[in-house]
């Protein structure tokens, strides 16, 4: 029985799982949307779904034609992701709340439909992760050394074209004002979304695998760089310009700018890369 015929002949049973899972996740998933709404660190997370169900799409015929033999162990990863989502409700942690349901998802998917669906699944269930905010424990530790290496590197850069400058920690101080570099020019928030983009945009183009990765990891060092970017011109406005002109309009419109140099240079280093086709 293909995955197609085992849609129509359970549908029934399916839609009641669906029903069920539903009420699992009444509480979780809205108050994820909410977050990500809110956070803007996280607002990504409203196409992740969509992208998530367009790497499916793309697999349709294989998906639909996959044979089902469903695999008994799956049951333990489904149980496992319930234990999961118990814990973190009985210890309000949200984010063992929330990946639970991808776990639960993979779980119903080799128990129901067996390994070779799965397989042709996995990418889009794994994408889901990126929907997903961090602790803020997590984010914090990475937020924090990426400000304090974004901040070294513009000090060094705008002490070398001759810029008078000194640093203490995240704090760029000037002869006519004080900066703080804070999680938004760290490229935290770059980062993030980068990642989501990339892993999206490497499997979109024609290559092998270890290029795929390459892409994926070079997400982190762009967005360093770009943000980087942000500081410096920061600087300079400041030294020059005063306070006043690295505030309001201009850093809300740096932070956009550097995001789509951030995006140009993804794409730019995708299609070098791409060249290659499987190569």
């Amino acid at each position: 029985m293909t995955f197609s015929e085992s849609l129509k002949q359970y549908k029934l049973q399916f839609g009641a799982l669906l029903l069920l899972l539903a009420a699992l996740y009444r509480l979780v998933v809205p108050d994820m949307v909410v977050q990500w709404y809110q956070d803007e660190n996280y607002s990504h997370g409203f196409v992740v779904p969509l992208i998530a169900g367009y790497f499916a799409y793309l697999r349709r015929e294989e998906i639909l034609g996959a044979e089902v033999a469903p695999w008994w162990p799956g049951l333990g990863l489904v149980l496992a992701g319930l234990l999961e989502l118990l814990i973190g409700w009985l210890g309000t942690e949200y984010f063992s709340m929330r990946i639970s349901i991808v776990v639960v998802l993979a779980g119903l998917t080799l128990f129901f439909f067996g390994k070779q669906l799965f397989r042709l699944m996995l990418l889009p269930l794994g994408y889901l992760l990126f929907m997903i905010p961090l602790p803020y424990l997590v984010y914090d530790s990475v937020a924090f050394p990426l400000k304090l290496f974004v901040t070294k590197v513009s000090i060094a850069f705008l002490q070398a074209v001759g810029v008078v400058v000194m640093r203490e920690g995240n704090i760029i101080i000037l002869p006519s004002t004080t900066l703080e570099v804070a999680d938004a020019c760290s490229g935290i928030r770059s980062l993030i979304s980068l990642l989501a983009i990339g892993v999206a945009y490497a499997f979109y183009l024609p290559m092998s695998g270890w290029r795929r990765l390459l892409l994926v990891a070079c997400s982190i060092p762009i967005a360093v760089f770009a943000n980087a970017c942000r500081v410096i011109g920061t600087g300079f406005l400041a030294q020059y310009w005063g306070s006043r002109a690295a505030e309001g309009f201009f850093h809300e419109f740096a932070g956009l700018a550097v995001f789509g140099v951030a995006m140009v240079l993804m794409l730019s280093l995708g299609t070098l890369l791409a060249r290659g086709r499987k190569g």
